[in-house]
């Protein structure tokens, strides 16, 4: 439960100042209950389908989309769809213990039970429709075995149903038995889907072929080809948007939810291979993707062979955090040397490019119109970062705040506490604009429009399930607060 709890304790890090008096004459903790309750029966009742949600809605519902339009029948589970407002609901019952918000987070994991794929993770979305749902290999009828099953670990997506069904299991004490079996269910597998050298795919179906899987280092191949191949990457060995980093903390969290030492040994292989992904010289750092040979592979039609700038960062974060889960000094040795070869391939006003090229450390671009390799970073499409900031000033602080931790705080950073809300100003505050912006429905509506609609879409006003989250945090935590 680690992320779950630094993000609690982040949200509760308001300041001690004592609330105004003419705040708490404005806004008293029966009129934030009552509000609470409106907003979380809104969402239940005319948002969710079956416990489950998506990204954005317009405001009056009409129209509804996750990452691409979805009818009434389908929630999303890549974030931030159904997991994301699951937390929600968690979190301030953790806060507050109101019932009611119990009951909201118990039917967003029954939602999620209803998703899961017999290969153990979940798709992008979820199907409600029986007529629908027959499409996939889902666990619970109606289904079709032969159907849809596979699994992705692309964007967060089964990571974070798993984290929330480990969470609201752990506070449910394990009690209830489909949320439980579904969790155990679903890390047996993402265990079995775990390559020998520790990695995961972006996606998965079942256990991988050892066979053709062979423990290796990671090495530039003797050539590679400047034209997309159209291959099915899903396989490969996934940096690309924390997938691996985000497996590993789910791990982790199993370790520490569980007991089971299996979990933590998972996360610790996977350290090894991050280990065994850093390039050797003369780029020292690491790719998107790695072919089962330990080569770095194409992905998408934009995300070639190279060395990354970009999910490199994120890869030294992970180090980082399997330092402090660990104390193995070991997973700090690669990132000086990264660093450095970063620092010397900043482009001209210090930010770096997405992609480096092999050996060669050319930065690597494409063309808007036709998506082909170029040098050049006058035409390049806008739908993509190629050009990114540069972190490696945090990261440098981070690397040396990690190394100088104590065995103590070590231990306490493996299993932080989250602190209670003190009430302040700005927590006040926030709780007053959440009252306040509430419509007689009970639902936060705000200026924006949906990104998939096309010509259909006049929409300029939406219901975000990340604001809705947002909100019920602040409710939530000023009521803990005012108590």
């Amino acid at each position: 439960m680690l992320k779950r709890a630094l993000i609690l304790a982040l949200l509760c890090g308001l300041g001690s100042a004592a609330l105004a008096e003419t705040a708490e004459d404005t806004l008293t903790p029966d009129q934030a209950r009552a509000s609470l309750r409106r907003a979380v029966e809104f969402f239940r009742k005319d948002v969710s389908i079956q416990g489950g949600y998506l990204w954005q809605y317009s405001a009056d519902l009409a129209k509804r989309e996750g990452e691409g339009k979805a009818p009434a029948s389908v929630a999303w589970v890549q974030p931030p769809g159904t997991p994301s407002v699951g937390f929600a609901y968690l979190h301030a019952y953790e806060r507050t213990g109101e019932d009611f918000l119990l009951d909201a987070a118990r039917e967003t994991a029954y939602a999620l039970v209803q998703g899961q794929l017999r290969s153990g993770g979940w798709h992008y979305s979820i199907e409600f429709d029986p007529e629908g749902r027959t499409k996939f290999a889902y666990r619970k009828e109606p289904c079709n075995p032969d159907g849809h099953n596979t699994s992705t670990l692309d964007d967060n997506t089964t990571q974070s149903a798993l984290l929330y069904l480990m969470s609201i299991d752990k506070v449910l004490g394990f009690k209830d038995e489909a949320i439980h079996e579904a969790a155990l269910y679903g890390l047996e597998h993402l265990l079995g889907a775990q390559y020998p050298i520790g990695a995961w795919p972006q996606r998965f179906t079942g256990p991988p072929d050892p066979e053709k899987y062979p423990v290796k280092r990671a090495s530039y191949p003797e050539s590679w080809s400047r034209t997309f191949p159209k291959a099915d990457y899903s396989g490969f060995y996934t940096f690309n948007d924390n997938t691996i980093a985000d497996v590993i903390g789910v791990m982790f969290d199993a370790g520490r939810v569980y007991g089971d030492a299996r979990y933590r040994a998972s996360a610790e292989k996977a350290g090894e291979f991050i280990l065994m992904a850093q390039m050797p010289e003369p780029q020292p750092a690491w790719a998107q993707q790695y072919d089962p040979d330990m080569h770095p592979a194409w992905a998408r039609k934009f995300e070639p062979p190279a060395i990354t700038g970009g999910e490199s960062h994120g890869v030294m974060q992970t180090l980082m955090m399997l330092y402090r889960e660990t104390g193995d000094a070991k997973y700090l040795e690669p990132i000086p040397r990264a660093i450095e070869y970063f620092e010397h391939s900043r482009l001209p006003g210090g930010k770096l490019a997405r992609f480096y090229e092999l050996e060669t450390n050319k930065p690597l671009y494409f063309t808007k119109d036709d998506y082909q390799i170029t040098y050049s970073s006058e035409n390049m499409p806008t739908h993509y970062a190629f050009i990114i900031g540069s972190w490696l000033d945090s990261i440098r602080k981070e690397l040396e705040a990690t190394k100088a931790m104590t065995a103590d705080e070590l231990e306490a950073a493996r299993t932080p506490k989250a602190e209670a809300c003190r009430m302040s100003d700005d927590l006040a505050r926030q709780a007053k604009a959440a009252v306040e912006s509430l419509d007689e429905r009970g639902a936060w509506v705000q200026g924006g429009r949906l990104n998939y609609q096309g010509d259909e879409d006049s929409t300029d006003h939406v219901i975000r399930s990340d604001t809705f989250a947002s909100n019920v945090r602040v409710l939530s935590q000023f009521l803990e607060a005012a108590r």
